[in-house]
């Protein structure tokens, strides 16, 4: 039965309807394989059930960790999770916008907050791992005047390609003041003709870095650069605390890049598969060298890349037997999510990768032209089964619109994997675990799948939810009015359940 939505929420329109969820009661959850324990590298999670990363949108622009930052991940403990995967945090001391950063020490009280509220509020039911990334350069599409004017580095070719369009050879000599000129007053058609295919993109799109990019500062140093970053900032994350780290090599960012089958460098790190896993197997061997054998350390990387040219399923599982082989303590498995397919951002705006068809595949929705529920468990099957018949009994996290207790219990019966990932519908109500093991599911507050919250992720906005963000009148924990965002029309927090 679809619960109704509440009076002062109205419902979006569904091509698909949310499914049964199966609730069992307090003696089933009790037998049930999500609500038994999950050995993860050196920790026992107590129970499968996973809350992967979510970035809130709630630190302070240098990184720190807030009060906000604090209650988000105070919240999603109350739900007593197995395993809470903080955001990306990012591995440089740069310049980020209001995400999470580990690159100095300075960061490591604000991360022991998160630490210390975790455990209480959790009552110390649920491990903490915090997901280490580093991204490249991307810059906001341009006005087109500020592109020709400032950003486009004028060459010859620019030049001949004036003269061919208008048939006028004076061209050839003109100085670079004229070219811009020129260039900018092409029709869309020319331009096409005069600009290659980067600065073609740098102009509908904004520029961005590739790990291919070997001429650009600092791209080609990668590789003797990351390692140490990344062992930096594991190191960091053992001392606030936490359980163990997650290293980011999924979506649209530096690591994941590194493995894509559009990694051409040709300095061995590139190219061929075991020059894309090279550095990804590098990083983590710095990490282990640095945190020791006790200390989790697994990854998130993608199951298929969903873009032309990009990596798929057959890539995904020898990499998963590469990181197992290596000593990885688990394999989170996504898909999709990358720059390649977004959609054209306004101007202003900078490219975000989960607006084309790959990020539907990453984030599937209830507007699908097929079912959007359990979509990615098939490939998290396949991996787990090739990393078991490798020999390795690595643990494999499977995600992918997972949300009612049938789909995540057979997922585990059926050996989609080991542990289930929920990202929305914990956002919707932090409490479904513990409700469902309580017997409570009927009280469960249902995500409705409309990627509401990605809408506002994509916007830097503070992340809520729909189905909470308008409820003003229900108290925060400790009986207080509830916390508003900065706009002052949504909840910071989801209210409290009474029935718990």
């Amino acid at each position: 039965m679809i619960h109704k939505p509440r009076a002062n929420i109205q419902p979006y329109p569904m091509t698909h309807e949310l499914p049964e969820p199966h609730w069992p009661s307090r003696e089933q959850a009790e037998r049930s394989l999500l609500f038994s324990p999950a050995k993860v590298g050196a920790f026992t999670a107590p129970t499968r059930s996973w809350i992967p990363a979510m970035v809130p949108w709630r630190a302070t622009e240098e990184g720190e960790v807030t009060q906000d930052v604090i209650d988000w991940y105070g919240r999603f403990a109350e739900g007593q999770p197995g395993v809470l995967v903080i955001e990306a945090t990012g591995i440089r001391d740069v310049a980020s916008g209001p995400l999470l950063r580990i690159g100095h020490d300075r960061y490591i009280p604000g991360l022991k907050r998160i630490v210390d509220e975790v455990r209480e509020r959790s009552k110390g039911q649920t491990k903490l791992l915090i997901q280490l990334i580093d991204f490249l350069s991307i810059r906001r599409r341009p006005e087109p005047e500020k592109f020709f004017a400032r950003f486009l580095q004028i060459q010859d070719r620019h030049r001949e390609a004036l003269t061919q369009i208008t048939g006028q050879a004076e061209w050839k000599t003109a100085d670079e003041s004229q070219v811009r000129t020129a260039l900018q007053e092409l029709s869309s058609e020319d331009a096409a003709r005069a600009l290659d295919g980067r600065e073609l993109e740098s102009l509908r799109y904004g520029a961005r870095q590739r790990v291919w990019d070997m001429h650009e500062p600092g791209i080609e140093e990668l590789p003797r650069v990351l390692p140490g970053l990344f062992s930096d900032a594991a190191d960091r994350a053992k001392q606030a605390g936490f359980d163990g780290v997650e290293l980011h090599y999924a979506h649209a960012y530096t690591m994941a890049s590194f493995l894509s089958p559009l990694n051409r460098r040709t300095d061995g790190y590139g190219s061929t598969l075991e020059g894309r896993l090279r550095l990804p197997l590098e990083v983590f061997a710095a990490c282990r060298e640095r945190v020791g054998k006790d200390y989790t350390v697994g990854c998130r990387f993608l199951g298929d890349e969903v873009i032309e040219g990009g990596g798929r399923l057959h890539d995904a599982v020898a990499y998963a037997r590469a990181f197992a082989a290596a000593g990885m303590d688990f394999l989170s498995v996504s898909k999709g999510g990358k720059f390649e397919d977004a959609k054209q951002p306004r101007v202003g705006q900078a490219a975000y990768p989960y607006t084309g068809p790959s990020g539907l595949e990453c984030m599937p929705t209830v507007r699908m032209d097929a079912t959007p529920f359990g979509r990615n468990l098939p490939i998290s099957h396949a991996i787990r089964q090739s990393v078991r018949d490798a020999g390795f009994d690595t643990p494999v996290i499977g995600a992918g619109g997972i949300a009612a207790f049938h789909q995540a219990e057979q997922a585990l019966q059926d050996g989609d994997c080991d542990l289930i990932a929920s990202a929305r519908q914990s956002l919707a109500d932090p409490d479904w675990w513990l409700k469902m093991q309580r017997g409570l599911g009927d009280s469960v507050r249902r995500c409705k799948f409309t990627n509401y919250c990605e809408g506002l992720d994509q916007k830097h906005k503070q992340v809520t939810c729909q189905l909470w963000d308008k409820d003003k009148e229900t108290p925060d924990r400790g009986g207080a009015g509830p916390v508003l965002s900065s706009d002052g029309k949504r909840r910071m927090v989801p209210p409290a359940s009474p029935e718990l």
